[in-house]
């Protein structure tokens, strides 16, 4: 049994894609997404997903390292792999561009990377999706941010834990009772197919060492046994409902931006986020003067159906009068933008109590 948690349709299939012009964004894939859970698992997840709608290729641009406070989150990451791991064998299954494992690499760890889109040069990533076919096992798994892009978690999983023949993993995916207790409507994307509490990830495992928060919130964390993955949970989970206010806080956008339009307004954060938003304000009939990004790959470039173009920090700086509003799409960002900008405008944290 499942039950229908919210319903939205026509969202980018792939949001992190950026575009050469407006004509190709606009005319880039969408699809809808109907949130359920489910009864007998607990587990979130989208029942209208399609893999075959997605395809990767050298325009998706996802790479946060260029903040430094993101860079700081993956140092508390690195803490939690050493208190477990330090000294063995690792694969880092989804790498990626291959951001952490360099770190790790460079902190002195023995790690091998799997990713069939790795880009890079590094001979210790394999381009591949994770089989027993490869014939690799280490010690632990690191899993960062993949398992909320598979259709079906807990069979991944399993098939890991055969491969790789028990071992311990490190897991870390979004945490959906965030997104629900700061309403963060624009955090719900179709690239993520599945979306966890904490709950979810404990119940999946026998044996926990270590759980809990990233991120200010926003990331879940489990440290597990591999070898103790439970198909199916052995108690019965609680059902969930949406906060009835949920989406609200784009109606509080649109009054601000229509409230004073010739005091200028931006989105800061060309990612996930700021790419459903700034769709959204568009179909809500209101439009910001730009979408700001620090990452040099999404400037200059356009975003999927909404055709907006993002600039970099100095281009909207030179463009925005002082006194303009800022939408600012992940409030662990704010002070790192208040810095740069010199708190030269008016700064909204979409995602904090205080805007909803």
């Amino acid at each position: 049994m499942r039950h229908e948690l919210y319903r939205v349709a026509d969202l980018p299939v792939l949001q992190n894609r950026t575009f050469a012009d407006p004509a190709s964004a606009k005319a880039s894939a969408c699809a809808d997404m109907v949130l359920v859970q489910d009864e007998k698992s607990g587990l979130i997840f989208n029942q209208a997903f399609n893999a075959d709608k997605l395809s990767y290729d050298a325009d998706y641009q996802n790479e946060q390292a260029h903040s430094g406070q993101f860079q700081k989150h993956l140092s508390d990451v690195e803490g939690i792999i050493a208190r477990h791991f330090k000294g063995q064998e690792l694969i880092e299954v989804g790498c990626g561009k291959g951001y952490f494992l360099e770190l790790l690499k460079s902190l002195g760890y023995a790690i091998t990377g799997i990713d069939p889109a790795y880009e890079g040069n590094n001979a210790d990533v394999i381009k591949a999706p994770f089989t027993r076919g490869l014939g690799l096992a280490a010690d632990a798994i690191v899993l960062r941010h993949v398992l909320e892009h598979i259709q079906d978690p807990v069979s991944f999983l399993a098939e890991m834990a055969d491969a790789n023949q028990g071992g311990q993993i490190y897991i870390e995916v979004p945490c959906f009772d965030w997104i629900l207790e700061h309403r963060a409507w624009f955090d719900l994307f179709y690239e993520h197919v599945n979306y966890f509490r904490l709950d979810d990830l404990r119940r999946m495992f026998g044996t926990v060492h270590e759980a809990g928060h990233l991120f200010g919130g926003q990331y879940l964390y489990i440290v597990a046994d591999l070898s103790t993955l439970r198909l199916t949970p052995d108690q019965p989970v609680s059902r969930l409902t949406l906060p009835e206010d949920f989406t609200t806080s784009l109606d509080r956008a649109v009054q601000i931006i229509q409230a004073a339009p010739e005091q200028g307004s931006a989105i800061w954060g060309a990612s996930s986020k700021g790419v459903i938003y700034s769709l959204f304000l568009q179909r809500a009939g209101v439009a910001v003067d730009r979408v700001v990004d620090i990452n040099p790959a999404k400037q200059g470039r356009y975003l999927p159906l909404s055709g907006v173009r993002v600039s970099s920090p100095q281009e909207a700086m030179d463009a925005l009068p002082e006194g303009a509003n800022l939408f600012v799409m992940n409030s662990n960002y704010l002070e790192e933008i208040k810095r740069m900008t010199d708190g030269r405008y008016v700064y909204h944290a979409v995602d904090s109590a205080s805007f909803q």
